[in-house]
C-alpha cells in the first residue's frame, strides 16, 4: 500500500506568496503588527490561515533574544485556590503575545528543582512560581541565570527576584483571634502537610496560646482526605467544637464526614476552610474561609515580567496583597 507524502510545512514565504506581499512585510504583521497597515495585516493573517502557516518562535526567538514563553510553576493543577491565578496570568501574557509553559511539582523538593532546570534550560523570559522556591540550589541558579522570577502565594523578604503574596503566619493568627472572640475552647486543626499550610498552623498556635490536635494529610488536599482527617480528630478529642481546615477541598471533606455522623454544623462543629473555593459559598451550610485575590496576583506577575522584558525596574520586589477573612454559616458562636 502506498502511503501519501506528508505535507510540508508552510512557511513565510508562502504566507507572502498567498497574501500578495513581500516575506518581510508578511514578517512584521506577523512580528509587529503595528507598523504595517490595517488592511495589510488582514490580508497576512488571512493568507496564514489558509496556508495552516505555524510561525517558527525558536527561530524568531534566536533573533529577538525573546522565547514569548512564561514558565508557570505550580504544585499541582488540582489545588482550586491556584486556578483563578494560573487564568489570569495567562489571559494578562497573551494579551502580549505571550504563552504560559505549566510544570507541576506535586509539593516535592526535588521535583521542583528538575522542572526549574528542564524550564530554565528552554530560556522563557520569566518564571512564575505558586509559591516559594524552596531549594537554596534552585534560588541561586535563578539569580545566576538572570531571568525574571516572580513568587507568588507567598511573602518573604528575602525573594529570589520578586515576590507578591501574603503572610500565612498571619493568617493562622487572624483564624485563631476569630474562633477566640467567639468562644470556642475545643478547637482541632486538619492541615496538608506543605510548608504554606503548616506555617498557617504555626501563626494559629501562637495566637492560640496552645497546642490543639492536629491532622497532618498529603497535599494536596481532597475530600476524601478530610474526611479521614475529622475521623481522625474526633477519635483523639471526642468533644471537638470546631475544626480548622487549610484548604477548602479539606473543609468540604469535614463538612461531609459530620454530617454523616449526624453531626450539626456549625450547632455541634463549626467549620472553617482557606482559599475560598467556587464550590464553598454553595455548601450547605456555606463555609467560613479565607479569601486572597488570585487574579490580581496573576495580573500583577504578568505586569511585571512585562515591564522587565521593556527594561523597566520596578518600584519594590515584595508586594503584600493581604487576605480577607469571610464569614460564612459554617461557623457561629458558642452557645452560652
Amino acid at each position: 500500500m502506498n502511503l501519501p507524502s506528508p505535507r510540508k510545512p508552510a512557511t513565510l514565504h508562502d504566507v507572502a506568496q498567498a497574501a500578495g506581499v513581500s516575506p518581510i512585510t508578511a514578517s512584521r504583521a506577523l512580528g509587529n503588527p503595528g507598523i504595517v497597515s490595517e488592511k495589510t495585516r488582514a490580508r497576512v493573517q488571512q493568507a496564514v490561515e489558509a496556508t495552516g502557516y505555524i510561525p517558527n518562535l525558536l527561530a524568531g526567538g534566536l533573533k529577538s533574544k525573546r522565547s514569548r514563553m512564561v514558565a508557570g510553576i505550580v504544585p499541582a493543577l488540582s489545588v482550586s485556590q491556584f486556578l483563578p491565578t494560573v487564568q489570569s496570568l495567562t489571559a494578562a501574557l497573551a494579551e502580549e503575545g505571550y504563552q504560559l509553559l505549566l510544570g507541576q511539582t506535586f509539593y516535592d523538593a526535588q521535583r521542583e528543582i528538575d522542572v526549574l532546570n528542564a524550564m530554565v534550560s528552554r530560556q522563557p523570559d520569566g518564571i512564575v512560581m505558586m509559591g516559594l522556591v524552596q531549594s537554596e540550589a534552585a534560588r541561586d541558579r535563578l539569580r545566576k541565570a538572570g531571568v525574571p522570577v516572580v513568587e507568588t502565594w507567598d511573602i518573604s523578604d528575602r525573594p529570589v527576584d520578586m515576590v507578591i503574596g501574603f503572610s500565612h503566619l498571619k493568617v493562622g493568627s487572624a483564624l485563631a483571634g476569630y474562633f477566640l472572640s467567639r468562644g470556642y475552647q475545643r478547637v482541632g486543626i486538619a492541615t496538608g502537610g506543605d510548608q504554606r499550610a503548616m506555617e498557617r498552623r504555626e501563626g494559629f498556635l501562637a495566637a492560640w496560646g496552645r497546642d490543639v490536635p492536629t491532622a497532618v494529610v498529603p497535599a494536596p488536599s481532597t475530600l476524601q482526605l478530610g474526611r479521614r482527617a475529622l475521623c481522625e480528630l474526633l477519635a483523639r478529642e471526642p468533644g471537638l467544637q470546631a475544626v480548622v481546615c487549610s484548604s477548602d477541598m479539606l473543609a468540604h471533606g469535614i463538612l461531609v464526614e459530620a454530617q454523616a455522623r449526624g453531626l450539626r454544623v456549625p450547632q455541634d462543629l463549626a467549620i472553617s476552610g482557606f482559599g475560598n473555593a467556587d464550590f464553598s459559598a454553595h455548601m450547605v451550610p456555606p463555609i467560613t474561609t479565607v479569601h486572597v485575590d488570585g487574579p490580581e496576583i496573576g495580573r500583577l506577575a504578568a505586569q511585571l515580567i512585562m515591564d522587565r522584558c521593556r527594561g523597566v525596574q520596578p518600584q519594590r520586589s515584595t508586594f503584600d496583597l493581604g487576605f480577607e477573612l469571610i464569614e460564612r454559616a459554617s461557623t457561629a458562636a458558642v452557645p452560652g
